[in-house]
């Protein structure tokens, strides 16, 4: 992916007469308050890389607004003078659909960082997309509620990047991903027009723009303003811990859970390399011998978790438990969800890095492609942790190696794209939640046909017609895939003329 930390559509631009740094600082500073206008080196190293590190590029100018006014006046002049833009929230994504353009504005959304308003009576909150994803249940905890999505960084992930990417989190199975959890956006459009999408109503009529804008990835507005839902919290849950000695019994288990007509508010699965990794940096109580566990959630009324629970305690042993272990109190439960929640800083114990995958496929699939990517590790050399979102196929293999070695990072990045054309194989897709970004943006060319990438760019360019929103991000260019060598493009066959820059 060496082509990834450039941006061609940016170069030439600039080869074609772009205006350069000097005067895209001057332009902006004419306009907003000079110290919200970064473009020394020292102030733009914070904004070089998002969650996905292995890719650093400094922008060139990065710009703090922190009124809905300001970000409207950048994207006018970015527009008038071609300049691209990302935009930013916390920089916790994991696919690199933050990294910025050497040659572009990056536009950090930082100070958007209020709960504007919480409506009890409609259980619902309307909040600025810098606001934390925890922030939210937070603030909401006294009036009994919560923001159900919850992902594991979501103590520091904005919401915005939430609805960017429609993440999802280890409650998704029963409350859904982001895009069922909002009810509208006020967004900025590539010319700094603002615009509602959704409404306060259950449903308004037209194309479902609010589900197109979730999980865009930055390529069609810029998120300002959003309405969540909330909902209250249940009575009582409890988590049940289950061991198991053999991987495919555990994978068959989480397929007989939802058979059974169980609703897990949460259903994940860590294998044992995981496991060890995790038990060693929080103290979890996880079987370190067990060849991996899952963690199943049943929330609502005292009479439906405790039916609930021993339906599941049932099931799992018909499957093949070799241990199951309820929690006794909230405590506990919090105690066991912390374990999952730090699977991934817990790599940090036992590897320099960790590249950490995003792949979904249906639950009937988990053994076998859990077991596929095991070959794999053995074909790659490389060691893995694999942590799912079980209860809807979402998995997360953490591939271990270190940056340091030469050639290592490449070897994992093509074990990464293996990962990802093994859940294709399998019926799956390549991204559950962390978004393309540039880092599937090459299996892109994969899943979809030319057909349907077509459509995806005549998307983008009824948005944004000089592909100036986050370019080069999520959706390749035909030109990319036959590279690839995924498809056979033959020379002005493209039908959409403006392709051809991108």
């Amino acid at each position: 992916m060496s082509d990834v930390t450039t941006d061609d559509r940016a170069r030439a631009l600039d080869a074609a007469g772009c205006i350069g740094k000097p005067e895209m600082v001057a332009a902006l500073q004419a306009e907003l308050p000079h110290d919200i206008v970064l473009h020394d080196d020292e102030s733009l190293r914070p904004f070089e890389c998002d969650g996905l590190s292995a890719y650093r590029t400094l922008p060139m100018i990065a710009v703090l607004p922190a009124t809905i006014e300001q970000v409207q006046t950048v994207m006018r002049i970015c527009y008038e003078y071609d300049t691209p833009v990302v935009a930013r929230g916390a920089g916790t994504g994991l696919s690199g659909g933050a990294l910025p353009l050497e040659r572009g504005v990056l536009l950090s959304l930082a100070k958007f960082n209020r709960i504007l308003d919480v409506d009890t009576d409609n259980l619902r909150a309307t909040v600025q997309p810098g606001v934390r994803n925890l922030a939210i249940s937070q603030e909401v905890d006294h009036l009994g509620l919560y923001y159900a999505p919850d992902p594991s960084s979501q103590i520091a992930c904005s919401i915005g990047g939430n609805v960017a990417e429609n993440s999802g989190g280890v409650h998704c199975l029963k409350y859904g991903l982001t895009t069922h959890n909002i009810i509208k956006l006020e967004i900025v459009t590539v010319d700094g027009e603002r615009l509602t999408i959704g409404s306060d109503a259950l449903d308004s009529p037209g194309y479902d723009l609010l589900a197109l804008m979730t999980g865009s990835e930055g390529l069609l507005g810029v998120i300002v303003e959003i309405v969540v839902k909330l909902l209250p919290k249940p009575e009582l849950a409890q988590v049940a811990m289950v061991a198991f000695d053999d991987v495919r019994a555990a994978g068959d288990a989480v397929a007989n859970i939802i058979k059974a007509g169980i609703v897990p508010a949460g259903l994940e699965m860590l294998d044992s390399p995981a496991i060890i990794a995790t038990e060693e940096f929080v103290h979890a109580g996880y079987p370190t011998e067990a060849a991996a566990i899952l963690l199943c959630e049943i929330d609502g009324t005292e009479a439906e978790v405790a039916e609930d629970i021993e339906r599941v305690r049932q099931v799992v042993n018909d499957s093949g438990a070799s241990d199951v272990r309820i929690s006794k109190n909230d405590g506990e439960r919090a105690l066991f969800w912390a374990g999952r929640k730090a699977a991934f800083p817990a790599m940090g114990r036992i590897s320099p890095d960790y590249y950490c995958m995003d792949g979904t496929i249906p639950r009937k699939a988990l053994a076998d492609v859990l077991i596929g990517i095991g070959e794999l590790s053995k074909k790659y050399g490389q060691r893995v942790a694999n942590v799912f979102h079980a209860g809807d196929g979402n998995l997360h293999p953490l591939i271990l190696y270190d940056a340091n070695n030469p050639g290592e990072l490449e070897r994992t990045e093509e074990f990464g794209g293996a990962i990802c054309e093994l859940c294709l194989k399998h019926g799956g897709t390549i991204t559950g939640e962390h978004g393309v970004g540039v880092e599937k943006i090459d299996q892109m060319c994969v899943q979809f046909p030319k057909a349907e990438l077509l459509q995806f760019h005549a998307v983008k360019a009824a948005f944004d017609d000089k592909t100036l929103l986050n370019p080069g991000k999520a959706v390749p260019t035909l030109h990319r895939c036959a590279e690839f060598g995924a498809m056979h493009v033959h020379h002005g066959e493209m039908p959409f003329p403006e392709l051809e820059r991108l």
